[in-house]
This record gives structure tokens, C-alpha cells and sequence, in this order.
């Protein structure tokens, strides 16, 4: 598989990760407070947003350097806390994630796929 097609494929499975951190949203409420006191709520959108930090972390050197705008390295970090915090996310931390950086990083992906894709065909 060629490197564009590999990252595009990652920046797909990005977005599906987003996609279901909005379902979870959607069906949870989006309400800090319903954040905070349900476990499967703070669960789900955790393990979206590791998954994420695991896909940024295998986007090509190449790309991310064409693509400086998201925060890749940061995508890993949160995606370490996410695997390794043992319960202890941020919830302020998780909310703004899933209310702000998430919905950014879908609409960014989606225009870098549309880009590449253009240029490919």
C-alpha cells in the first residue's frame, strides 16, 4: 500500500473514531455533568479518543510534516493517558476533548482526505 493510501485510510478510520465519540454524545447527552457521573460515558469516549492517539501515531513522518496543523504528537500523548492513566483522565480535560478537539479533527481530516483524494485521481 502506498503512503497516500495508507494515511488516507488511517484519516478514515479517524474519522470513524470521531464519529463515534458524537454517537456517544448523542445518545449520553452532551452535558458535562453526564460526562462526570456516568462511567460508560467517560469509558467510551476514552477509548475513542485512544484509538485516535494510536492511528496518529502511524500516519507517515512525511505526512505529518506536510500536515502540521493537528497536534499528532499531542493525538499520541492522550492516547498514552488514555491506556495508562488507570481512571485517572482528566474529565475537564476528556470534555473538552470530545466537545471541541474531536469535531475539529473530524472536519480536518475530511478536508485532507477530499484534498488527497483530488490530487490522486
Amino acid at each position: 500500500m502506498s503512503g497516500h493510501n495508507r494515511d488516507i485510510d488511517i484519516m478514515r478510520k479517524m474519522v470513524g473514531y470521531c464519529d463515534e465519540t458524537s454517537e456517544a454524545i448523542d445518545l449520553f447527552g452532551k452535558s458535562f455533568d453526564a460526562l462526570s457521573n456516568s462511567k460508560i460515558y467517560k469509558n467510551a469516549t476514552a477509548m475513542c479518543i485512544l484509538q485516535i492517539g494510536e492511528l496518529a501515531g502511524h500516519l507517515s513522518d512525511d505526512f505529518k510534516v506536510k500536515h502540521p496543523e493537528m497536534p499528532w504528537r499531542e493525538m499520541k500523548d492522550m492516547r498514552n493517558i488514555a491506556a495508562h492513566g488507570y481512571g485517572n483522565f482528566d474529565i475537564k480535560k476528556l470534555w473538552e476533548t470530545i466537545t471541541e478537539d474531536i469535531p475539529a479533527l473530524r472536519d480536518y481530516c475530511d478536508k485532507i482526505i477530499q484534498q488527497i483524494c483530488r490530487v490522486v485521481s
